[in-house]
This record gives C-alpha cells, structure tokens and sequence, in this order.
C-alpha cells in the first residue's frame, strides 16, 4: 500500500497537531485532555496517560509522532495485531511500519531501511524485540521522536496482564534521555499508576487522567442460572446478528458454548491458548474482519482489540478482578453506540475463585493480594447501589453517587432485606458440623439440612439429628445459595481443601454473637429494561441510531455498509479501517452531493477522501436497488 509524505513540522505545534488532526484522520477538534496531552508530548515531555477504551489513546501519541521530526516507535505487546494497526494507519496516508517476530529476515531488512532513512512515521514494535541488543542498534541509527508505550498496565506486577518484559523498559530513560516518553492504559487504579510511574521511571512524568465512565456500556450482573441458556437468550432477544465477545474461565468451557451457540444458529468461534497459533490467528482475523460474528474465548483473547461494533461483552465466569472486568467489557462499544456488558454469577464462582488462590503457588502476599482484588469484583456482584458508580469509585473517581440510569441497578433496583437471622443459621450449622461431628461440608449439605432434607447423604451422617435441622425452611434453596454466597463475598465463611468444604472464620463469630447486623441482596427476576440510550430491538441494527440520525437515512447506510464491506474484503483489512460506522452514519444522514460536503463529516480524512470519496459518492446517488447486503 502506498505511503503518503510525512506531515511537515509547522512552526507552530498547536497549528500543526490541529492539522494533522483534520487532514488526516478526519477530526474537526480534539476531545477531552487530548490536545493538552498532545501538545505537552510535541514540546518534549513525559506523559502517564490513563484513558477509557474508545477514549481515543492512540491519537495522544500519533499526533505528536506525525508533528515532532523523527519516528514514534510504538511498544505493544499485541504482535498478532500489529498488522492491522499498521494498515489502518497506511489507509489514512500515515506511513507505519512493523517489527516483530512473524517476520522473515528479508521483510525486517526492508523495515529497518525505511526506519534509518525517515521514511517511517510509527514504528511498532514488541517489548521483547525492544529488549535485544539488535533493536536497540537499530533505534540508534535512525531519529526517534517519542516512545509509546502502550497497553501500559502490563508493567504492574500485581496487575491482571503483567508481563515480565515490560519491566525492561526503564531503560528508554537511560539510553534515549531526550526522547519524550508517553505511557497509556486503559486500567489502573491510584495505586497501579504509581507503580507504572516508578517502574517505567515517569515519576517526573505529567500525569493525565480522563474520565473512566463508558456511559454508553449497560452494565448488568444476573444469578447464575443455566448460563448457557441465559447468554442465548440475551443474544436472541437484544443482539440479533450482533459481534460480541464471550468470557469463559477454562478451555474447555470456551468449547463448549462456542459449539452450543453455532448449534443454535449464533455464528461462534473459539480462542484459547490450547488451539495451535495458526487456528487462533484466522479465528482472530475472521472476528476482526466478518460482522455479526461471536468470539467466545478465555481472557487470553482481546488486549488491543480495535474492532469498534462489539456490541457486547458476555462472561460466563466471574473474573478475578474488577481491573481485568473493566478491561474486557471495555472492549465493547468502541464506537460510543450502546452495548452491553453482561455477567452471569453465581455461588460456585465464589468457591472456585477462593479455591484458585488458595492452591496457587503463589506465596502470602500474592495471595492476599489475589484476594483483595477478588473482594472488590464480590462487593460489585453484590452491590445493591449504582453498579457504574462503585466502578468509577474503584479506579478514584469519587463524586459518582448519583444513579446513571443505565445500570442494572439504576434500571431495575434490587430489594435489600435483613440477613442477619439466616446468617447466624447457615453459621451455626457450619458450626455444628465441624465441632459437634468433626465434619466439614460444602455448602449443599448444609443448606439440605437447614431446609430440612432427608437426603440419602443426611441419613447417611445423621444429620437429621442436628438441632438445626430444618430451622430454614422459611427460605427457598435458591435464597439459601444466596445467603452462602454473600457471607463468601463478604467474608464470614471461608471454602477451603480440594472440595470446597465451608469453614468458619474469624469475622463469624460477629455474626453468631448478633455484634454484626447483614443486610442481603435480593434478586428480582425482571429484566432492565434499555434506557433511553440504548434498545431491547432485536433487529440487526446495533443499537439505537444516534438522534440525529433520521430513520429515512437506513437504506443509504445499509448501502454504504455493503460497498465498505466488499472494499475491505479486496484490500484484505478489517471494514472500520476503511470507515467506522458512525462515520457512515453521518455519511447517510447527510447524503452529500460533492467532495467538498463529504470532507466535512468527521471521520473523512484527506486520504481516505481521495481514496474513496468517488464511490461513496456514487453509492450515495445510486438507486436502493442497485447495492443489497451487508459487510463482509
């Protein structure tokens, strides 16, 4: 593909970054801290950057990049996507470039030779290509205008996607003092800010931090219930034909669901580290490239992920840390349309999740460390407040106790009820079981014996004989599941041993002596309802089209979607690097008649407007009949 001129240096940065900004990637103005950021990296500063998926992070670093002479050398862990990040770019007349380990000898040399002449904007490569002594040669012979470091987050030790390589990049410091440096991520709270800032040695890095709220993201946590049947009725009802993404904690859950899904007429793929490299990649490129698909896979699966229509974000299993969750639903809704993040939970999560870190090799302090971050994910699940709220508070926002009105919670308010009675029950038989029989249970035999089972087990152990037998048949199984699970979450009963069994802890006896009082989550069985941001449609349209968007306006986008679908399939490129779908949005509701009018909607930059302007301006004038169907 054919690379335009690097843009030249202007005088005067702020001039030239808003050229750049406008000509190039099709933007009237920056968002947010954007220009600030931008404007402090030109000028020669470190930046930590801490900005929502979909924020528009990658523009704080390409801006300057295209502005300061030299080449931004990009460090991302997400080798698999490099090419696509480098096509999106080209396609916008950036002139980018990759390094990393899918190449062969030839196709580096090709590389390093633009690098070292200036003919190269962005450079990516892979933390541990950056590590070698050849890289580093390299960077030397040429002009470097800044580091990015990407995906910043990895380098936290305690942090959900560490990786050892990052912990190198403290030398860009020490071998390129006076390159500016700007870290980015997407998730961190205070505290793993602080270590990125010491690890990376930005201490003296200016900080930006934009705000993590994704208000477009329905945020919803259902009782776990036939989880399978619950996703497939969630995708049905509300996202007919939609692309989403499915968490599963093992591989052979990933398994399972993708075929029950493709079974049920839902296009699915797998993605886990158990299939072989060439199988994950063309499923990786498929989801990138085809619309209406679903990748159902471990977390192993989504860093990077550019795709901007993923409508949803689905997990089977409860994640291990409200970072790692905000991180994986944050890959839905890039595009700013609504889309929901949905997680079926339930009590075995809990006992699988404290299992885990009890049998990991981990020593003391990872595992407190563990626990803490699964404490935290508990008191979302569990949380009978603002879900987006708790979420904002987590990561430092404080000020977010109003209700968003697009939370599960907000939507639908559950019922809270005083558990402080059924607690002391579910206790004492925990009690009784360990200290009068010497006996340790999981939680289905102490909940058959306070409902009063006559199991072959109970008769078996005498259980029948226990003076707690049969004292909480005021509840249903269901809410006794419940109770089990809020005293886990909240730490009064601990699992322990390869079986799960329940035991005692030291916050118990609170309970048991009435010093603690437990007010309980109760679950309503209705389901929310969409605000007025998003839609229960179960058409193909992704979501509620923006107000602006006139419902006249449809059939011109459908049509405009089928010739950008048939365009990326010829380049081999995903559909959005062509044009996002907002971009085509605005396209449709405007129906412009020249070149001129089409370089006003945002998203059109001057490449991508001598590139393609001709034919969207012929399909734009075309009759409906003479262009059906969808991306490809």
């Amino acid at each position: 593909m054919t690379s335009a001129p690097a843009v030249p240096v202007n005088p005067d940065p702020a001039d030239s970054a808003t050229d750049a900004l406008n000509r190039i990637f099709g933007y009237p103005s920056f968002r947010g801290e954007q220009g600030d950021i931008v404007e402090h990296v030109i000028a020669g500063g470190d930046a930590l950057v801490l900005m929502p998926t979909g924020g528009g992070k990658s523009l704080c670093y390409q801006i300057p990049a295209l502005v300061r002479p030299g080449t931004g050398v990009v460090i991302s862990p997400l080798i698999a996507l490099m090419q696509d990040q480098v096509n999106a770019l080209r396609t916008l007349g950036v002139r980018a470039n990759f390094l990393n380990s899918s190449q062969d000898l030839d196709e580096r040399r090709i590389v390093e030779a633009e690098f070292v002449a200036g003919e190269l904007d962005l450079l990516y490569v892979a933390p541990e290509g950056l590590g070698t002594a050849g890289v580093q040669r390299l960077l030397d012979r040429g002009k470097i205008s800044l580091f990015a470091i990407d995906e910043a987050h990895c380098v936290a030790q305690w942090g959900h996607d560490f990786r050892p390589d990052y912990l190198n990049l403290s030398m860009l410091h020490e071998r390129w003092p006076d390159v500016p440096r700007i870290a980015l991520t997407a998730t961190a709270t205070p505290a793993t800010r602080d270590e990125i800032a010491t690890r990376l040695r930005l201490t003296e890095a200016r900080h930006f931090t934009a705000s993590f709220d994704r208000p477009n993201i329905q945020y919803r946590i259902v009782p776990k219930n036939s989880p399978s049947k619950q996703l497939l009725d969630l995708l049905r009802t509300e996202h007919a034909g939609h692309s989403g993404i499915v968490y599963c904690l093992s591989r052979a859950s990933v398994e399972k669901h993708a075929e029950f899904l493709s079974q049920n007429g839902i296009p699915a793929l797998p993605y886990h580290a158990g299939l072989d490299s060439r199988t994950r990649f063309q499923n990786q490129a498929r989801f990138l490239r085809e619309d209406g698909l679903v990748m159902v896979a471990t977390i192993a699966f989504g860093m990077g992920i550019d795709k901007p229509d993923v409508r949803f974000v689905a997990h089977l299993d409860l994640p291990k840390s409200v970072e790692g969750y905000y991180q994986e639903t944050g890959r839905a809704g890039r595009d700013g349309l609504p889309s929901t993040a949905w997680l079926a939970y339930g009590l075995q999560d809990v006992v699988q999740q404290r299992k885990l870190i009890d049998g990991s090799d981990g020593d003391v302090a990872f595992r407190r460390n563990a626990n803490r971050h699964l404490d935290a994910m508990l008191a979302l699940c569990e949380s009978v407040t603002c879900r987006r709220g708790q979420l904002l508070e987590y990561f430092g926002q404080t000020g977010n106790a109003e209700k968003c009105g697009n939370c599960d919670t907000c939507l639908t308010p559950p019922e809270s009820w005083d558990g402080t009675v059924p607690a002391q029950k579910l206790l004492s038989t925990v009690f009784r079981l360990q200290k009068e029989r010497g006996q340790k249970f999981g939680a289905g035999q102490s909940i058959d014996i306070l409902l009063g089972k006559r199991t072959e087990k109970v008769s078996q152990f005498r259980h029948d004989e226990l003076t707690v037998f049969g004292i909480g048949a005021d509840l249903r199984e269901a809410e006794w599941r419940g109770v089990v699970r809020q005293l886990l979450a909240g730490g009064f009963l601990a699992v322990e041993g390869e079986y799960g069994t329940l035991a005692l802890t030291e916050r118990s006896g609170e309970v048991l002596r009435g010093e603690r009082k437990l007010m309980m989550r109760r679950e309503v069985a209705t389901r929310p309802s969409r605000s007025s941001s998003g839609s229960s449609s179960s058409s193909r349209q992704p979501a509620a089209a923006p107000a602006d968007f006139p419902e006249s306006a449809a059939p011109l986008f459908e049509r405009l979607r089928a010739w950008r679908g048939s365009v990326a399939k010829e380049q081999g490129v995903p559909a959005y690097v062509i044009f996002h779908d907002a971009t085509l949005r605005a396209i449709a509701a405007l129906a412009p008649a020249s070149l001129d009018q089409l370089g006003t909607v945002t998203g059109v930059g001057q490449s991508k407007l001598a590139k393609f302007g001709e034919q969207v301006l012929e399909v734009v004038g075309s009759e409906p009949a003479d262009a059906q169907g969808h991306d490809e």
